[in-house]
């Protein structure tokens, strides 16, 4: 089983590049996808699940507060996975900054499916002599994401709660659950992370 990863800012491009991969009868053997629009809970997923296959369009994230440091930290996280760049637009001072690592392919985010298709059935063949586990599972739930974004976003226990139409002891569960999954020490641990990132 094949484990993806996907960064995008887009909803809608997630969603349906997750059908895409699931459903089009283009790749062989089974995927478990994970879209994600945050690059700190990109970089842990890469450093905990270990996906064989990280896919990004990294344009929606520029207008993200230091953006480069945190794409700094997720490119050295991935370092061992092939990674797919798909491009938005020809931004220059991206393509400098990305130049230093190893991307498996670089398209423009209108290529054909068929073309797309064909990188990534060769990305996923250079990885298929890795051995690769049985079962696949994401390391958050959809729920513990939705917590973690709003908690990166410095939204109050309350307001999580009020958001997600939960209880207040829920989010502190949730949290909890977080810190444990991904190996946080104090509930200050991902915004400490993210300003490690940036040096």
């Amino acid at each position: 089983m094949f484990k993806i990863l996907l960064i995008d800012r887009c909803h809608f491009t997630r969603a349906g590049f997750e059908a895409w991969l699931n459903h089009s009868g283009l790749f062989p053997g089974h995927y478990v996808v994970t879209g994600l629009n945050n690059l700190f809970l990109a970089r842990e997923h890469i450093l905990q699940w270990k996906p064989t296959l990280v896919i990004a369009d990294l344009h929606g994230f520029r207008q993200d507060t230091h953006p480069f440091q945190q794409i700094n930290a997720l490119m050295k996280a991935c370092a061992t996975q092939p990674f797919i760049l798909l491009q938005s637009d020809d931004a220059p001072e991206m393509k400098e900054h990305l130049a230093p690592y190893p991307i498996w392919s670089s398209l423009l985010k209108n290529t054909g499916l068929e073309q797309l298709a064909t990188v990534i059935n060769d990305a996923l063949a250079a990885c298929a002599s890795v051995e690769i586990p049985q079962i696949a599972a994401p390391l958050l739930t959809r729920q513990e994401e939705k917590v973690l974004n709003m908690w990166m976003d410095g939204a109050s226990n309350q307001k999580i709660a009020s958001y997600l139409s939960i209880n207040g002891k829920t989010v502190y569960t949730y949290k909890r659950n977080i810190r444990m999954k991904l190996h946080m020490d104090t509930r200050f641990s991902p915004f400490l992370s993210l300003q490690g990132a940036e040096n």
